[in-house]
């Protein structure tokens, strides 16, 4: 029988240590292959480079970096380097939480989201406050058990998982939640600096965060020392949104 083909990518970039300790923890399931970023593309969404050419790097056997975005390594991954389609795709384990509408940003959760356009099912993971490379150990372990959950009974056409573990120290992650994607906000800020010339330049801050205490949600079962998990979907079709559009006539028009 041949072993299960999966593809390793994150967007924190190829020597990032979340996805070695992912790559580690899924090779006891089948054949891994890692293609990753070459520079870390956080909060790059669903970005595809189309206007520049992308380079190629390998780094080990089956193990590459993409001068890209990760959806970009996952396009390379699939289409051009593996030897067949992966029965699985694992991203992360990204430095920092992907909670509520991070979802929408992360390159993480985005390149989950391109293996399930492809039609693989694929699963994004990330830690909330790593310290140091051991603090991924737990969650790679967590990681591995659901990647295999995955392989056993596959997930529905167009689903793909958001896991995020929680900050607790080692051994003490309480269990697993299936949650609801909560809301999550930033202290939005643009701040404005000068160069050695005195013109100025700008960075988008952001880091400092609060979260909406509600039942079932991401947030508060990662607040309370769980993993979440949350069953995304490519199809962001609001129905009901739909009805209520067609209650306005505007198919009349």
């Amino acid at each position: 029988m041949t072993a299960p083909l999966i593809l390793v990518t994150n967007d924190d970039g190829l020597d990032a240590p979340g996805i070695a300790a992912l790559a580690d923890a899924a090779a006891p399931l089948g054949e891994v292959w890692v293609v990753a970023p070459a520079t870390e593309q956080s909060a790059m969404s669903h970005a595809l480079t189309l206007h520049r050419p992308l380079r190629l790097s390998q780094h080990g056997e089956r193990r590459y970096a993409v001068s890209g975005t990760p959806t970009d390594s996952v396009f390379f991954g699939v289409l051009n380097l593996l030897p067949r389609k992966p029965d699985l795709l694992l991203s992360g384990i990204n430095r920092g939480p992907n909670l509520g509408e991070d979802v929408s940003y992360s390159g993480t959760v985005s390149a989950a989201l391109e293996a399930a356009v492809m039609g693989i099912p694929a699963l994004a993971f990330s830690h909330v406050k790593p310290e140091q490379d051991s603090d991924y150990l737990d969650g790679a372990e967590l990681a591995r058990q659901l990647a295999g959950r995955v392989l056993e009974h596959g997930l529905p056409a167009g689903n793909y998982l958001n896991v995020n573990f929680p900050a607790v120290p080692r051994g003490e992650i309480r269990g697993v939640r299936v949650c609801r994607l909560g809301k999550r906000y930033y202290e939005d800020s643009i701040v404005e600096c000068r160069d050695p010339r005195g013109r100025p330049y700008f960075w988008i801050g952001g880091s400092a965060y609060r979260f909406d205490e509600i039942p079932g949600t991401d947030c508060v079962a990662v607040h309370d020392g769980y993993a979440s998990i949350t069953a995304l979907h490519t199809d962001p079709t609001d129905l009901a949104a739909c009805d209520m559009l067609r209650g306005w006539g505007l198919e009349d028009v």
